[in-house]
């Protein structure tokens, strides 16, 4: 019989977010709620699958794995790319790549960014631990009016451009900065486009919504977090790798910055790391776009890819990029 393992279930939501009960008829499917270990552990672990439906983002698969999953022979991808996961080295063995919708349009990003700024700004995480400690507001320190003040947007796709409709709603100034960004398309937006090293400095709040990229890992480093205004937010929910980490860190215990993040250059962040015990930052365990709207499109779309390859119909196949 086909084995079919979804990965990274680590919310435990795959089971109720759609109906695998067609799927359950023609083949064993086995969820994986906890995180797998390292490519030792995962090759392990999947070698007797023929199928694999993995989150995006979470398992790496890069071609050293790949090439050590000999039985497999469909891979469905939640959304349609997923930096950690070769898909190339997959095609090039001749399995299948399958691919889903992916979830709101970054809405639902968006509107997290948006919790996670108005959290910081106003203290919301120490409020709530402070009652539920028997406290009330003592140990909780003012909040930042966020009307009349500068929102940075590094980015402006269809995150960021909801993000740019977010500040104007709070009565923000809003400025943009991308590599490829244009006055005109800042103007539709309703930002205004400056420089990075502009937008660093004006900036109350910094917002990243860009693509992990060659071009882009470490977009923000040392020098441009030294940049920042004292007392800055810096809030990413994009990818962790976007900004040098230690240079984070480091910024951050010496209290010049405050930060509110989604993500991370490792996930699930390692117990002890000291991102963790930092008093100016909010964390959140990307949950970006984990809604169920969005989780109900991905699972639905990858059991429908995976009855159809079944049926020898392959449907939402990802194609190789010309060499």
């Amino acid at each position: 019989m086909t084995r079919v393992a979804v990965l990274d279930d680590w919310q435990r939501l795959a089971r109720d977010s759609a109906d695998w009960a067609p799927l359950e008829r023609r083949a064993q499917v086995s969820f994986f709620d906890a995180p797998l270990g390292g490519p030792d552990d995962v090759a392990r672990q999947l070698a007797e699958f023929d199928i694999v439906l993995a989150m995006r983002e979470r398992t790496p698969f890069p071609a050293s794995l790949v090439s050590r999953l000999d039985k497999l022979r469909m891979f469905g991808l939640t959304g349609a790319r997923a930096a950690s996961i070769d898909t190339e080295a997959m095609m090039a063995r001749g399995v299948t790549v399958c691919i889903t919708g992916g979830g709101r349009s970054g809405t639902n990003t968006a509107e997290l960014t948006l919790g996670l700024i108005l959290a910081a700004a106003r203290h919301i995480p120490a409020g709530d631990a402070a009652i539920r400690a028997g406290r009330f507001q003592d140990g909780v320190g003012a909040g930042m009016d966020l009307a009349g003040r500068t929102l940075g947007i590094v980015g402006l796709g269809r995150i960021g451009q909801c993000m740019a409709r977010y500040g104007q709603a709070l009565g923000m100034r809003v400025i943009a900065w991308s590599q490829n960004l244009t006055a005109a398309t800042a103007s539709a937006a309703g930002a205004t486009l400056v420089t990075k090293e502009s937008l660093l400095q004006q900036a109350d709040v910094v917002t990243l919504h860009l693509v992990l990229s060659d071009r882009t890992r470490g977009i923000l480093g040392a020098a441009e977090l030294a940049r920042m205004k004292p007392g800055a937010l810096l809030v990413n929910t994009s990818r962790g790798p976007l900004v040098d980490e230690a240079a984070l860190v480091a910024a951050l215990q010496a209290g010049r910055i405050r930060a509110a993040l989604d993500v991370y250059d490792r996930e699930p962040l390692p117990a002890g790391h000291p991102l963790r015990g930092l008093p100016n930052t909010v964390l959140t365990p990307h949950l970006g776009y984990t809604t169920f709207e969005t989780f109900a499109e991905f699972y639905s779309q990858s059991i429908e890819n995976t009855l159809a390859f079944l049926d020898g119909k392959p449907v939402r196949v990802m194609q190789r990029r010309a060499s």
